[in-house]
């Protein structure tokens, strides 16, 4: 009787555990969830995005701060000026959160414990750096070098402006610097999508957690509004550490190298050079709309993310096991 017992409780075990491993939704239903995500939060929040960029390539103090900088910019060059690089940072966003949300759930897929199903906060943190990584080489460089390019000019008349669309802005880039030109400032943005990432992930699980009792895996679809305040508080710490990354790398991006007379030679020299020209605090230039821009994107993002997630693991991935 008791060796049944044993036994049946191994078999329960091992079933348990089994539909741990398998309860959460594919990567290729994170990388659906993520994209969809991607484009609402582009639409939504580019005009930031913009003013954030003109503030970090400003070295002669022509804008005030945020709001000065936006109207400044509406009243010269009127209101589409501040959805300039739309379109590369749409689609940039689509295909990061894209590679950013599959590869993480393939990461955190290899990183888990083969008996349990478990994983640990050193694997979920591996896991979003991973996925930082790669989506800043693949992606986030060469659409961010375009996007930067766009954002900077000043003007909508296309006949006075060097860049005429980021598909132009790619091949003049290409073409002037090489195709290595589409990857200037790679080293600073990796640094910075990968520690991102690691932080993202990780917090916003924890607060998944810790506010709503939502783990992964467990069925439960939080409410948008869940999912955005979870959202909101994981995004705010990665641009505060990460601030002195995205100013180095926007500046790298910005500069052309043609002529052999860039300004900063690479990341380090950057940091240095700022530092001794403009001091410490310019290195976290654009902190504030940064701040604007990054915890809102997350919540909006997560929002839709989760529903996708959530209600598929809900219909599908826990009925099957039930």
């Amino acid at each position: 009787m008791a060796a049944a017992a044993s036994e049946g409780g191994g078999d329960g075990g091992a079933e348990e555990r089994g539909r741990r491993k398998d309860s959460t939704s594919p990567p290729y239903i994170r990388a659906v969830a993520g994209s969809l995500g991607g484009v609402v939060e582009a639409c939504c929040l580019q005009p930031i995005d913009v003013i954030k960029t003109r503030l970090q390539l400003d070295r002669t103090g022509a804008y005030r701060g945020i709001v000065h900088c936006g109207v400044t910019a509406a009243r010269t060059e009127g209101v589409r000026a501040l959805w300039k690089g739309l379109t590369p940072f749409a689609t940039h966003l689509t295909l990061k959160y894209a590679l950013r949300m599959g590869s993480n759930a393939l990461l955190q897929s290899a990183f888990k414990d083969a008996a349990t199903g478990d994983l640990s906060n050193r694997s979920r943190i591996a896991a979003g750096f991973g996925a930082g990584v790669l989506e800043a080489l693949l992606i986030v460089t060469p659409f961010e070098v375009v996007k930067i390019r766009l954002q900077q000019q000043k003007g909508l008349r296309p006949e006075l402006l060097k860049y005429k669309g980021p598909l132009h802005c790619a091949r003049m880039i290409i073409r002037e610097e090489g195709i290595l030109g589409l990857w200037a400032g790679a080293a600073p943005t990796v640094m910075r999508n990968g520690t991102n990432q690691a932080a993202m992930f990780t917090a916003k699980n924890a607060f998944d957690i810790v506010l709503w009792k939502k783990h992964e895996g467990d069925g439960m679809v939080l409410q948008p509004w869940q999912s955005m305040i979870s959202g909101f508080l994981a995004g705010t710490a990665g641009p505060i550490c990460t601030g002195p990354f995205d100013v180095v790398k926007t500046r790298l991006m910005a500069q052309s190298r043609t002529g052999g007379d860039a300004k900063y030679k690479g990341m380090v020299h950057a940091i240095r050079t700022i530092f001794a020209e403009e001091g410490l605090f310019a290195l976290w230039k654009g902190l504030l709309p940064r701040l604007m821009r990054i915890p809102p994107g997350q919540a909006i993002m997560w929002a839709v993310a989760d529903q996708v997630t959530g209600l598929y693991e809900k219909n599908y991935v826990h009925r099957v096991h039930l």
